[in-house]
């Protein structure tokens, strides 16, 4: 994995804009519905492209196919793997419910062509990995789509779910225990995660759930049980990873991608340590919102291992707001300065973009101004730290 040696680097969370025929399409694969296999293909071959384009243009050094193929970070799995089916009913986010009116105001902004995050399938069945077609040709096609530019990215990743995140959102109404779940999902995802280095591409596993899940599934219960239930989750993910080398691993942690109150999320203090045993070279994690942004201290000192690279979250990707390069560049510098060493900080946005059809905030024209405006704070605080 690449540090940032000379400069500061740049890169992002995984998901992006989506064309609207495109997404479309992803909705109605969503709901099982018919939809023509070529056209979307093709759509996704359009797009892929057009976003690697783009994120060159922005600055990107370590960029990805945006999620191009997918409905969701973590739904698409229903198509992968089997056992799923029926209908989830995800407890609700407590920060958001606590306030009636904000209530009402989420659920003006949500359209019918939404994917339903809260009613995903669940698990009635034994979960296993039986096809791998859409795995293959999503690293393949991207692989050969990225080569087409040059110069391209430094370096290219790929994204998956971490076994939590679905054991939480895809609810399991088939095996005995949680514990026997997650299982089931780590030996499953196992497949995805280790083809995906094999294609040559570092994995970025996904898992709101080691910070989100405090207030939500756990938001009645003592902190002790979510920790516990993090410890879990890292466990599991350390098992999938048991052939994959260490420096081809990114783990992103967030608190939910949505532009709420936020004011049950967990502090990073009391799950960072848990965090770090994760067999990971590098950790990505939101702090550039109102919430989290002081928390680039709990990196200060020996908190933060040396063999470790940060991908400080430098840009909120809940605002429409462009951040200004400066504040970009004090942010970054803020992490540098924590962690002790420039060459350990890589800058990235606190999330994705599009993490789900239908619920992104921030205008897609916008997102690419964000981005650019990553590129150029990474370029002043470039001078400041390197000279």
């Amino acid at each position: 994995m690449l540090h940032s040696s000379k400069r500061i680097l740049t890169t992002h969370a995984g998901s992006l804009p989506r064309p609207r025929e495109l997404s479309e399409m992803l909705v109605r694969l969503s709901r099982h519905e018919p939809i023509s296999e070529a056209n979307l293909n093709a759509s996704i071959e359009a797009a892929t492209r057009d976003v690697i384009r783009k994120q060159l243009d922005a600055g990107i050094d370590m960029g990805n196919d945006g999620e191009q193929p997918r409905e969701s970070f973590f739904t698409y799995v229903q198509h992968r793997m089997s056992g799923f089916g029926g209908r989830s009913e995800r407890p609700s986010i407590s920060d958001v419910v606590a306030y009636p009116s904000y209530v009402a105001r989420l659920a003006a902004m949500i359209g019918p062509d939404s994917v339903d995050l809260r009613h995903a399938p669940k698990a009635i069945g034994e979960v296993r990995y039986i096809n791998r077609d859409p795995l293959e040709h999503e690293c393949a096609d991207y692989v050969r789509i990225a080569a087409e530019q040059q110069p391209g990215f430094r370096e290219s990743f790929m994204t998956a779910p971490s076994p939590g995140i679905i054991a939480s959102a895809m609810l399991n109404d088939y095996y005995p225990s949680l514990e026997a779940y997650v299982a089931a999902l780590v030996d499953a995802l196992r497949v995805e995660y280790q083809t995906i280095v094999r294609h040559g591409l570092i994995l970025q596993i996904d898992a709101p759930d080691l910070a989100m899940e405090r207030h939500t599934s756990y938001a009645n219960r003592p902190l002790k049980d979510f920790q516990e239930f993090v410890e879990l989750i890292v466990a599991g993910i350390n098992r999938a990873l048991e052939t994959i080398p260490r420096d081809r691993v990114r783990l992103h942690v967030c608190w939910g991608n949505y532009e709420g109150p936020h004011d049950r999320d967990v502090p990073l203090a009391d799950i960072l340590p848990i965090l770090l045993k994760t067999k990971c070279e590098a950790m990505l994690i939101s702090m550039a919102n109102p919430r989290h942004e002081h928390e680039y201290r709990c990196f200060a000192g020996k908190s933060f291992p040396p063999d470790m690279v940060l991908l400080a979250g430098v840009i909120d990707t809940t605002t429409n707001y462009v951040e200004h390069p400066e504040v970009v560049a004090d942010r970054i510098e803020r992490a540098a300065r924590a962690v002790g060493d420039p060459q350990r900080i890589i800058a990235a946005t606190d999330c994705g973009f599009e993490t789900t059809i239908g619920l992104s905030t921030v205008a897609e024209d916008v997102v690419w101004a964000k981005l650019r405006a990553l590129r150029d704070g990474a370029a002043i605080a470039s001078k400041r730290l390197f000279g």
